[in-house]
């Protein structure tokens, strides 16, 4: 009786470092694409419009990910 609990606990565990995971890697993830379309930007300020617009697409995709990872997480708790 304890083993299951503790692998019960073991797997509660894993589900919050997985989504700990997923979290700190999408804000990375995020954090260089804005660093990348400042220097875009920067070098080819004409191109600011097409940057910018890239940049969200991709932002927002990334986000997908990580909230489709979270809710996978909670899933198996």
């Amino acid at each position: 009786m304890i083993s299951i609990l503790a692998a019960e606990g073991l797997a509660a565990l894993g589900c919050g470092l997985g989504a700990g995971i997923a979290v700190i890697g999408a804000g990375l993830g995020i954090g260089k694409i804005g660093g990348s379309a400042m220097d875009a930007i920067a070098r080819q300020p004409e191109a600011t419009g097409k940057i910018q617009t890239n940049m969200i697409l991709t932002s927002a995709f990334v986000e997908g990910c990580a909230l489709f990872a979270i809710a996978a997480c909670a899933f198996l708790i």
